[in-house]
């Protein structure tokens, strides 16, 4: 093994650990380590007959056509007037999961990449902490433009936005959807409760698991809050592995 990549194996260890040990998790179950969903070899799960039809061709291709002809310079609601640029996702197109949040921030505006700001360092340790890295998982965002000053998007926004993530979703077709915070999960399940009340149950959005969490941003300033997503995630990844 090369400096290079014993250097970022060290950094990914560090990073779930620091998230692990930050979660409040006093012991770590090796076994369950070692079956963790990114050394699976199964084969992903049969995609349940009431999804929507999977899309026919290359997942990476039709994301771009998806960004370049049918977003466009996305002219739709009046978040466009904001915007310095549009952040479509990012990832892998044949993602087994896929992150979906609310919107971008000012360092995802200014970078056009969703969670790249404090809120996506955290993100990353989670995903790491499961067992994926970055780049194995895909990464969304209800909206696609940045609301000023970050605050929620309208519901005229999200109507405008959620063809696109579901497209999205059809295209690459994972076997699990994190919803992180409320307008995620609300969008995705259809539901108007908040995240506090639907947390940590696995739902359902055209035969795909939903599992609605807390927001990264939600961690940063409540902190004891990362034992419960811990909890949530642990779900997934046993989902997963079954």
């Amino acid at each position: 093994m090369n400096p290079a990549d014993r250097a970022l194996l060290v950094r990914q260890a560090r990073e779930q650990l620091l998230f692990l040990q930050e979660s409040g998790v006093q012991e770590i179950d090796l076994g369950a380590l070692a079956a963790s969903p990114a050394a699976s070899v199964a084969a992903p799960a049969a995609f349940p007959a009431k999804a929507q039809e999977p899309r026919v061709g290359d997942p990476a291709a039709l994301l771009e056509r998806l960004r370049v002809e049918d977003i466009g310079d996305c002219r739709r609601c009046k978040l466009c007037e904001g915007r310095n640029t549009i952040v479509f996702g990012d990832g892998n197109p044949r993602a087994r999961v896929m992150f979906v949040g609310e919107g971008p921030g000012f360092e995802e505006d200014r970078r056009g990449l969703p969670f790249v700001g404090k809120a996506g360092q955290l993100l990353n340790q989670i995903i790491e902490a499961m067992g994926f890295r970055r780049e194995e998982v895909y990464i969304a965002n209800v909206v696609k433009c940045r609301p000023p000053e970050n605050r929620t998007p309208l519901p005229d926004e999200t109507a405008a936005c959620t063809p696109f993530l579901f497209e999205q979703i059809a295209i690459i077709r994972p076997q699990v959807i994190v919803a992180l915070g409320s307008p995620a999960a609300q969008a995705l399940l259809g539901r108007t409760a908040g995240i506090t009340k639907i947390r940590g149950t696995l739902g359902e959005y055209q035969g795909i698991r939903v599992m609605p969490t807390f927001h990264p941003a939600y961690l940063l300033r409540n902190p004891a809050a990362k034992r419960p997503v811990w909890e949530d995630m642990k779900q997934v990844m046993s989902f997963l592995r079954s």
